[in-house]
């Protein structure tokens, strides 16, 4: 993520511009994980804005770990993880400039943040970055902006499906890639992929 794209994030979240930010766990983490053979370890939240995912996770029996590049973010999430009764560790930082304390984490999550880089490069480097904060065999869960919204809208980045397969294969096998959408407090949310992805 550029400087900029942060400065931006970080002005939204000061401006209470953050319509993803919808006061519960997206409902597409919410069933992925509980039909899914997931078991419990440490979560990496990437992106992980006011800590509403990271939340649930953790009720769930995760141990989990939340980043963020916004200051804001970070504090609205610890202060609704202790209003919630939950332990979990909420970091300001980079994902790309700083190794997160941890590793390795049976899954990392991301909702929105793999599809913000623009081009196959970003998305393949990140793809890598995820993979070496993973044991061997771990998850990612990946919430993407779909190319098939057929709505023309200021909203999430759109990416393909072969965007996708083209940036993890090197280092994921895919398990699970379904059209879906993100949950939304708006009418017509925004299309979106879940991935579901094994480390090589």
């Amino acid at each position: 993520m550029t400087t900029s794209q942060q400065e931006r994030y970080k002005e939204r979240y000061k401006e209470k511009l953050t319509p993803w930010d919808i006061g519960r766990a997206d409902f597409n983490l919410v069933e992925i994980v509980t039909q899914s053979i997931l078991e419990k370890g440490r979560v990496l939240d990437v992106g992980c804005g006011s800590g509403h995912n990271s939340i649930w996770l953790a009720e769930q029996g995760f141990t989990v770990t939340g980043i963020d590049v916004s200051e804001l973010a970070v504090e609205r999430a610890k202060e609704n993880a202790s209003g919630a009764g939950i332990q979990a560790n909420f970091l300001v930082m980079d994902f790309f400039e700083k190794e997160v304390s941890g590793r390795p984490f049976k899954l990392v999550f991301d909702r929105g943040c793999f599809h913000s880089y623009e081009n196959e490069s970003e998305r393949r480097a990140f793809s890598e970055k995820v993979a070496g904060h993973l044991e061997e065999g771990g998850f990612w869960l990946s919430l993407i902006g779909s190319s098939d919204d057929p709505i023309k809208r200021p909203g999430p980045p759109r990416r393909s499906a072969r965007d996708i397969v083209e940036a993890v294969e090197p280092f994921f096998k895919i398990l699970l890639l379904k059209a879906s959408h993100f949950d939304s407090n708006v009418q017509n949310p925004p299309q979106a992929w879940a991935c579901l992805m094994q480390k090589r």
